[in-house]
């Protein structure tokens, strides 16, 4: 009797709403993860070109991580949903990307050892990094955004969760963009030295504000239960093709992976474009991320508090993809004389960012429902879509960069106008389009997702 209880209990506290603190844990849980991913995406291309790779070889550098990253997905849900443990998994996965990731940029290590510095060696040198980062932030990323569904059944707060999770996300690029300006301006580089220990400096104190939240996320988040349903029935492991004769899988795949398109190209390739299309000053490649960030953050904790439908998502998806549209009409059309406006589209991007992602991970968690024993699986696939497609789509834009001139042309009106323009404007534009078409098509569950979080997340 007082087992079964015991587990009435523990089964209502699976189906009511998170509280706050729960959520809070979980939140910062991928905080060592988006501090890194802001970081690659950011600046990898940027270092290594400073220190003398080619655009195409610097892509390869990039594309070997991504590659490395989405494979790993594929085996990591895999391994998650056979054996549990989370956050094992997410330690274990914490704890390669904080010891790698000082190396992906530091100096070229295999270089020093081989006692060559020829562009290849480089390459290689980076790329086996790269590699062994990406490996280990796969593993966190999966176990990490796989736990939603296993924390609670209320739909509401699994939109919540996600929400927390853009938000803490926001804050790990803010606080990027933050050491970098200040690195910039008090670090300045001349020599190829230089600028390693730049990027040194940055990559040493992001480890160590993600290692200090990770730390919060394994002390306050519980392990989640995977084999009971919410009236305490067990469930079996769920097979890989049970997800692929859903439609709805192949759509929620196709915006995800639309949506990691737009957020992670727009973010390789802002830096190059403020500094030579507008020519503003160096710390612009600080400043205009972290705007973004700033409005994206602000949305992500308004997202939270509002009552879901699955109407809602699809409603908050198209207002995003209709924003970036607009920006990225306004990127290609900016001259550099009036360079001022790319903080109000650097506003715009922000909202269209949080819109968008929020809930284009909601959408994965309606697909899952209460399939559990199947979610890291799901997770973990789509994430593969999303790796190999960003660093595919990075490598072909980096190599037509090294086959053409970086800078296409200039003029009175225009200013400069290279390859980074149109890479940035049209490339998360169009598949914001693609995204629009997709969710007009799209039929998610008509349960509606509603009611707030038991006390907001912010007070």
């Amino acid at each position: 009797m007082v087992h079964v209880m015991g587990d009435e209990e523990s089964i209502s506290s699976w189906i009511k709403p998170l509280g706050r603190l729960s959520v809070l844990y979980y939140g910062v849980g991928h905080m060592l993860n988006d501090i890194t991913s802001a970081c690659w995406f950011t600046y990898l291309l940027m270092f290594l070109t400073d220190i003398g790779l080619s655009p195409r070889d610097a892509a390869i550098v990039m594309l070997s991580g991504q590659v490395a990253d989405g494979f790993t997905t594929i085996f990591a849900g895999e391994l998650i949903d056979r054996f549990g443990h989370f956050k094992i998994w997410h330690a274990a996965g914490s704890i390669l990307v904080a010891i790698s990731f000082s190396s992906v940029f530091g100096g070229c290590i295999p270089c020093d050892i081989f006692g060559s510095n020829s562009s290849t060696m480089q390459t290689v040198g980076y790329s086996m990094f790269a590699a062994i980062f990406n490996v280990g932030w796969a593993v966190t990323q999966v176990s990490h955004m796989s736990m939603v569904n296993c924390i609670t059944l209320d739909s509401s707060s699994r939109v919540v969760l996600a929400s927390c999770r853009n938000a803490f996300t926001m804050v790990a690029n803010l606080s990027l963009y933050a050491v970098a300006l200040a690195v910039f301006h008090f670090r300045i580089a001349v020599t190829k030295l230089d600028i390693e220990d730049q990027y040194c400096w940055i990559a040493y104190v992001s480890i160590f504000i993600g290692c200090c939240f990770v730390g919060v996320f394994l002390i306050g988040t519980k392990e989640p239960r995977t084999r009971r349903g919410g009236e305490g029935k067990i469930h079996q492991r769920i097979p890989w093709d049970y997800w692929f004769k859903k439609v709805l899988y192949y759509q929620v795949a196709l915006v995800y992976m639309l949506t990691r398109l737009i957020t992670n190209v727009s973010q390789a390739f802002l830096a190059f474009y403020v500094i030579n299309d507008l020519q503003m000053a160096q710390s612009s490649k600080a400043l205009v991320p972290a705007i973004i960030y700033v409005c994206s953050f602000v949305v992500s904790i308004i997202l939270q508090e509002m009552k879901w439908t699955s109407s809602r998502l699809k409603a908050g998806f198209t207002a995003g993809s209709i924003m970036w549209i607009l920006s990225g009409a306004g990127i290609l059309i900016l001259p550099s004389s009036l360079y001022g406006f790319i903080y109000l589209l650097s506003v715009i991007i922000g909202v269209a960012n949080a819109l968008m992602t929020v809930t284009g991970i909601s959408m994965q968690s309606v697909l899952v429902g209460e399939d559990l024993n199947g979610c890291a699986f799901v997770y973990g696939s789509l994430s593969f879509l999303d790796k190999i497609s960003c660093g595919l789509a990075l490598y072909v834009l980096e190599s037509y960069q090294q086959t053409s001139p970086i800078i296409l042309s200039c003029n009175s009106v225009m200013g400069c106008v290279s390859i980074t323009r149109y890479g940035l404007g049209l490339v998360p534009a169009s598949c914001a389009v693609i995204g629009l078409v997709v969710i007009y098509i799209m039929d998610l569950d008509r349960t509606t997702i509603s009611g707030p979080l038991i006390q907001p997340l912010l007070a």
